[in-house]
């Protein structure tokens, strides 16, 4: 099943690679199948250990085999046009991670494979998904959200392959990453449509501190006190008393329907007597109540340009592009 010709300018772990790829095409090695032990190929072919597990480390990280503590190495898939495996771990899915997952995985080379993951901001379950899958990929794409202390764990990768995405904490800089800049984009884009706030008598932030970045609040509380706005940070809309003259900025979309259902159930008219701005731009926010306003980063950008990183070896940390889209909402 393995062939060594110990006089090739091939490399002796590439050669095991090709071996078992060929196996494996040629139907001799099928799924679940087990292969031979590191040391059984070792003391065949005079290798050392390492050169051994180079080459079944390349496999296991392709996913075309699995190890077995105490067992040995398995056949996982027989698909061995997989060069690379990538370990993309979000926070959550919605409809715009939705498209930064479409426009990544469109940019990546038919021969780059991604498992998708998902932590939902529980730093227990986001620890174990990197700590179970260290050493089973050649990258590994984490949005941290905002939990804390995520570097202990990432820190246990290898850090030319981790790619920080979306949210970039402090303790990461060491780490390349395409990222939003919460502060600067918010406090920049509140200030731009300023004359328009300044038609409310109060600014709501509904701000849950477990999902959304520190530094919007942080940029919401420093324009509103650079501009004497009266203004009020609540967690949720469900107890909250709508009140003509209110303006509303609101980061997650569940806020934003029970917000709108609230408004439908008064005689009030959003962009008149009551504002809103959201965040994170969907197909929907350009057709609900006429129109709502949105400060989004470009998630397809953000996909495409992490994809071109990975596939360029990219070492760079990228700020994404941001706008707000104004609409009849504000």
């Amino acid at each position: 099943m393995i062939f060594i010709q110990k006089h090739s300018s091939i490399p002796k772990y590439k050669q095991i690679i090709a071996s078992i790829e060929l196996a494996l095409e040629n139907g001799k090695l099928k799924r679940g199948d087990q292969i031979p032990s590191v040391n059984k190929i070792s003391t065949a072919f005079s290798l050392s250990r390492d050169t051994v597990l180079q080459g079944y480390n390349e496999l296991k990280m392709r996913g075309v085999i699995r190890s077995v503590p105490g067992k040995g190495y398995y056949v996982k898939s027989q698909n061995t046009k997989v060069r690379q495996k990538v370990f993309l771990l979000f926070d959550e899915l919605n409809a715009f991670k939705e498209n930064l997952y479409n426009s990544f995985i469109a940019g990546l080379d038919n021969s780059i494979e991604v498992d998708i993951f998902f932590h939902h901001f529980n730093p227990e379950v986001f620890n174990d998904l990197i700590y179970n899958n260290a050493g089973n990929y050649n990258y590994y794409v984490i949005m941290p959200a905002n939990i804390s202390d995520t570097v202990i764990a990432i820190n246990t990768l290898p850090k030319k392959q981790v790619y920080i995405l979306d949210q970039f904490h402090e303790d990461l800089s060491e780490y390349s990453a395409i990222y939003q800049n919460f502060k600067e984009d918010m406090y920049h884009f509140l200030n731009k449509v300023n004359s328009s706030i300044k038609k409310y008598k109060k600014f709501v932030f509904i701000y849950d501190k477990n999902k959304q970045p520190d530094d919007m609040l942080y940029a919401f509380q420093k324009f509103c006190t650079d501009f004497s706005m009266e203004h009020e940070v609540i967690q949720t809309v469900n107890n909250h008393e709508i009140k003509k003259g209110t303006i509303y900025l609101i980061p997650d979309d569940r806020n934003l329907i029970l917000i709108i259902k609230k408004i439908k159930k008064t005689n009030f008219t959003i962009g008149k007597d009551i504002g809103i701005i959201s965040y994170n731009e969907t197909l929907l926010k350009e057709i609900v109540d006429n129109g709502i306003t949105t400060i989004s980063t470009d998630f397809e950008f953000m996909g495409k340009r992490l994809a071109a990183m990975i596939q360029n070896k990219e070492k760079i940390q990228i700020k994404n592009p941001s706008s707000i889209i104004i609409r009849n909402s504000l």
